[in-house]
């Protein structure tokens, strides 16, 4: 099937390296009865939750461990069945201590059970669908983990009239997007179903990059005869699953400095969302489990892996075989906008895509030298900035200029670091700015 090919303007082309996961089927790893499961309070933008159980108690499989009243969280649910140990601090993937709730897996996988419901059952309407996608926990699972519930409810006034899937998967090495499509496409669709159902003069877009034709096939018979939903290709191109990047390809419009996407009558979301969206509302099933592309030089049995929320990775690492030598680096998510690890004792939480455990080819970065002013990293910014302008900025700490070159529209997607024959640390000066300045509310 002949699909348009769509893009955006600058961008970088990085080698891919899926092709040693690409064909790999999703396993599912279970956790070792005995095994403690930790789980993050904070999995999402927003308020953290507050636990709901104490020490000493028995929790079920789907159970809601954690929730809070603000507007803006998701809940967190329990993905075994075992007892409460403890709730603390524990380190996240990220590098920062949460608090958590400490679960004893007893592995008897007793669960809540979840009210089936018959695959053609009819989707509710939009008050249930929008309590079901809530309760059920679903974030944004392609990047920050924004609560789903409130982005496919926009304020007043915002008329939606594109919904967006994200099968661009341009992040090197990451392929689980891939498998899901080629795995469960007609929960992929019934998914993208589910949303358009709030949104009744929507059109759904499936975005998927050329290089993934198989995807594309599948994904084009997956919607024969659904009139409201189309499949484009994309050009293989990173940032190109960039929420702005994306949808400019998709409609050429633009989202306004400081907007959002509902500002231009769109909504985004990744491929597993719109698959947790259908399982949240047709099954009401929680989210409790994630697939992780696990790679690298360093790993025995690299693939795509559907494991428990609250697993570690360590444990997971083991499950799967361990490593064939010792890693130089190891990588929560993907090369380009991912957190390097110094502790594989953390779990695996909503928003973990991958583990990249790197062989020192792989992972070690050349030196830092002077910026040669060859405007290489503007030429191939999609946010047309100057990060070279901006790097100075951060390091200098002048945040009045920092926020007047617009540093709080960047992308944090590493194109200018790629691309600077200098080696700059330009995507991490600029993204540690940018936390800072966030985090004390600060705006353009």
């Amino acid at each position: 099937m002949t699909v348009p090919v769509l893009s955006f303007p600058n961008g970088i082309h990085p080698p891919g390296e899926k092709d040693r996961t690409s064909k790999m089927e999703i396993k599912k790893i279970s956790p070792k009865p005995g095994s403690i499961m930790v789980f993050p309070v904070s999995q999402h933008i927003g308020a953290p939750c507050e636990p709901l159980v104490e020490a000493g108690e028995r929790v079920l499989i789907g159970q809601k461990i954690g929730d809070s009243p603000k507007p803006v969280s998701a809940p967190i649910h329990s993905s075994v069945s075992g007892t409460v140990k403890e709730i603390k601090d524990a380190l996240t993937p990220k590098g920062n201590l949460c608090k958590s709730v400490f679960i004893e897996n007893d592995g008897l996988e007793e669960g809540i059970k979840p009210r089936d419901q018959a695959p053609d059952s009819a989707i509710p309407a939009r008050e249930e669908t929008l309590r079901r996608i809530r309760e059920a926990g679903v974030v944004g699972l392609g990047g920050a983990g924004f609560p789903t519930h409130i982005k496919l409810n926009p304020p007043p006034g915002k008329k939606i009239d594109t919904i967006i899937v994200n099968a661009a998967e341009c992040e090197p090495y990451l392929t689980t997007d891939h498998r899901v499509m080629l795995e469960d496409s007609d929960r992929l669709v019934t998914g993208l179903e589910v949303i358009l159902s709030l949104f009744p003069e929507a059109q759904g877009i499936i975005g998927i990059e050329t290089n993934k034709p198989d995807a594309i096939e599948k994904m084009s018979s997956a919607i024969k005869g659904k009139s409201r939903i189309k499949v484009v290709g994309l050009v293989p191109k990173y940032p190109q699953g960039s929420e702005k990047q994306l949808m400019y390809a998709c409609t050429k419009r633009e989202v306004p400095s400081g907007g959002l996407p509902a500002d231009i009558g769109c909504l985004v979301d990744n491929v597993d969302t719109v698959v947790a969206i259908a399982r949240a509302v047709m099954l009401e099933r929680p989210l409790i489990r994630r697939i992780v592309t696990l790679t690298g030089g360093c790993i025995a049995r690299a693939g795509n892996y559907e494991v428990r929320l609250g697993m570690k990775i360590s444990e997971l690492i083991d499950a799967i075989g361990g490593f064939s030598e010792e890693p130089y680096k190891i990588i929560s998510g993907g090369p380009m906008m991912g957190t390097s690890m110094y502790d594989l004792d953390v779990p695996i939480i909503k928003t973990s895509s991958a583990i990249l455990c790197f062989t020192e080819k792989e992972g070690k970065l050349p030196p830092e030298r002077p910026c040669l002013r060859c405007g290489k990293c503007v030429d191939h910014c999609p946010m047309h900035l100057m990060p070279l302008e901006l790097n100075y900025h951060a390091i200098n700490h002048d945040e009045d200029q920092f926020i007047k070159n617009s540093g709080l529209d960047c992308l944090e997607c590493g194109s200018c670091s790629f691309t600077c024959p200098a080696k700059r640390h330009l995507a991490q000066s600029i993204r540690a700015m940018r936390k800072d300045l966030m985090s004390r509310g600060k705006r353009a």
